[in-house]
């Protein structure tokens, strides 16, 4: 027993620490943490180091963190927000399982190894499902599911989780003989059964759990709290999977029931952290299953097969899209974030495996073959996303233009247009001063100009496109742009080729604004620093202080702040850099910090005394 334990410990240790370093790793190399994740279990896996030797039991257990993830997914959506999407859920969903598995099929059956119609149904099928945790992932870097598109992918995605158990249901249909004829008594029962275990999920969800966790949160004990959360999530999985359903939709669909909760963030701050690991633990599971020997055997055949199989499930998904009210490029986005092959078919291969549907190798080829296409799914994104903008630009008429000043002569050149860019120059507009105005984002260029700006498309790190716009005739160049480097590098660029303009600088931070002052910038501000100085004299305001007297204090403030800054420079880091301000108020604080109570105080010198 101690043996087992202290066996489980190492094994333990050997997964956080490849999970630890894999993932900066893939950073570094600009990749996904899944492709971490993957390239790790690989090299502790059976082909690797063999630090593990049953990759099956790992998936079993980390199948929850799929499960997990899909009841954060049903906790941000509400019943409503899901109503709304039924048609994209059964229409599209349906439309993309059939016409991709069909193409996938195809392609597999006329191109594979030997794989007659059955194995390449199998593989149809099997591939045709997209990996939820990969394309939820490139959907929130990009802000994604928010959109129509994404939306629309999710649904596809949801479709994709409750149609795995009638497809593990469908395979041993097709192996011949090896089904058993249900009766309609059988059928019906399963149906009221599966009917029955959904209004529980529903039920309890929307009336029960809400004054359970009510109750909880009344002790007090957060470990409670986490504990009921896990309960929940397995409790709707446990229970749709005994009838034959999804453990996934069951969480999914506690999930939503929860979305209206006032404990929704609770949980699924609770939720999250376990959520993640078993993620992770899931993808080192799907590494560690790979036969790196038939890989490497079969490598050229593979890679073919899996840039084919990813091109092929693109475009059929693009055509799906594409059909459905949805623009080209949102299209393309669907179709680049829905290519990785999907977690399940690493359940539906074995079992046709065992159903004799596949051969030994098949399997493992096609086990490979999902895998590769989890590994291409980041950069796919990613280059699908870039192609998208594209086609966005292509469809509102608006590739970049070419840089064209010949109208611009204004005494202030503002480079940056956003947020901070626009406010400043209504303050000059109204005052009636000629103002140019560069910008290299295209949207916000059409979206000006649709209230009456003329604005310049222009890198304005550019010192061509600078001289273009007339930096050489304004009094004043207002850098608005919102990023520091970008920022450092225009003002560089114009002391170094235009020494006699005025430089007006946006700084990002204090140490920003110290540095902008060293390199001697006319005037700078941070961005945050007078909307703080407003919001602090209206809540002077608001405790009763007279408007003359918070007046004075703001100036107070302002110019102990300036005096401040003319006195600091910046220290030097441990590796001897310059970068950072040492910290010091601007006022010191009148008393010393005191406890809030009694008790917290007497607990403090008791502590004290104690530690001598």
């Amino acid at each position: 027993m101690h043996g087992e334990g202290q066996g489980f410990l190492i094994a333990a240790l050997i997964f956080l620490a490849t999970a630890v370093i894999a993932v900066p790793v893939a950073r570094r190399l600009g990749l996904s943490p899944i492709v971490g994740y993957l390239l790790a279990g690989v090299a502790i896996g059976p082909s690797g180091i063999g630090a593990f030797r049953d990759p099956e039991r790992i998936l079993t257990v980390a199948e929850i963190g799929v499960v997990l993830l899909l009841f954060i997914i049903g906790l941000e959506l509400q019943v409503s927000r899901l109503l709304a999407l039924r048609k994209a859920i059964f229409g599209m969903g349906t439309a993309q399982l059939v016409f991709t598995g069909t193409a996938v099929a195809v392609l597999t059956h006329y191109a594979g190894d030997s794989f007659d119609w059955r194995a390449a149904t199998v593989a149809g099928l099997a591939l045709a499902l997209s990996a939820t945790s990969i394309a939820l992932q490139l959907l929130g870097e990009n802000n994604g599911l928010a959109q129509p598109y994404g939306q629309r992918a999710f649904a596809v995605l949801l479709f994709q989780d409750m149609a795995v158990v009638p497809l593990i249901a469908f395979l041993p249909l097709l192996a011949p003989g090896g089904h058993e004829e249900q009766t309609f008594t059988e059928s019906m029962g399963h149906v009221l059964m599966i009917v029955a275990a959904i209004a529980v999920v529903i039920g309890t969800g929307r009336y029960l759990l809400t004054p359970l966790f009510r109750v909880l949160a009344h002790s007090g004990a957060r470990e409670v709290m986490t504990a009921a959360a896990l309960l929940v999530v397995l409790g709707a999985g446990g229970l749709m999977a005994s009838v034959g359903m999804s453990m996934a939709m069951g969480a999914f669909l506690a999930g939503v029931m929860l979305s209206e909760s006032s404990f929704r963030h609770e949980l699924e701050a609770n939720v999250d952290a376990f959520r993640g690991l078993l993620v992770a633990l899931f993808f080192m599971g799907v590494g560690m299953s790979m036969n790196l020997d038939v890989v490497l055997a079969n490598a050229p055949l593979l890679i073919v097969g899996t840039l084919l199989i990813t091109l092929v499930k693109a475009v059929s998904v693009w055509t799906v899209f594409r059909f459905s009210d949805g623009s080209r490029a949102d299209a393309v986005r669907s179709a680049s974030v829905l290519t990785p092959a999907g977690e399940f078919s690493f359940v539906l291969f074995p079992l046709a495996l065992g159903l004799g549907l596949i051969t030994a190798r098949q399997s493992d080829m096609l086990a490979a073959c999902a895998a590769m296409t989890m590994l291409l799914g980041p950069p796919v994104a990613l280059i699908g996303e870039r192609i998208a903008q594209r086609l966005d630009r292509a469809a509102a008429g608006s590739e970049p233009p070419e840089a064209d000043f010949s109208e611009a002569h204004g005494s202030v050149l503002v480079v940056g247009f956003g947020r901070f860019g626009q406010i400043a120059s209504q303050c000059l507009l109204a005052q009636g001063l000629e103002v140019t105005i560069i910008d290299n984002d295209v949207e916000m260029i059409q979206s000006a100009g649709r209230f009456g700006f003329r604005i310049y498309y222009g890198d304005g790190t550019r010192l061509d496109v600078l001289r273009a716009a007339g930096v050489e005739r304004a009094r004043v160049v207002a850098i608005c742009v919102d990023k520091r480097d970008t920022a450092d590098r225009i003002v560089e660029i114009l002391q170094a080729n235009v020494p006699g303009v005025r430089l007006h600088v946006r700084a990002y931070d204090r140490t920003h604004a110290i540095t902008l002052r060293e390199k001697g910038v006319d005037y700078e501000i941070r961005e945050t620093f007078e909307s703080a100085l407003a919001f602090g004299e209206a809540t002077l305001r608001a405790n009763g202080i007279d408007a003359e007297t918070a007046q004075a204090t703001i100036v107070d403030v302002r110019q102990r702040d300036i005096e401040r800054l003319r006195r600091q420079r910046l220290q030097p880091t441990d590796d001897g850099q310059i970068g950072f301000v040492e910290p010091e108020p601007l006022m010191p604080p009148e008393r010393a910090a005191q406890p809030l109570n009694p008790e917290a105080e007497d607990v403090l010198k008791h502590e004290t005394e104690f530690s001598g």
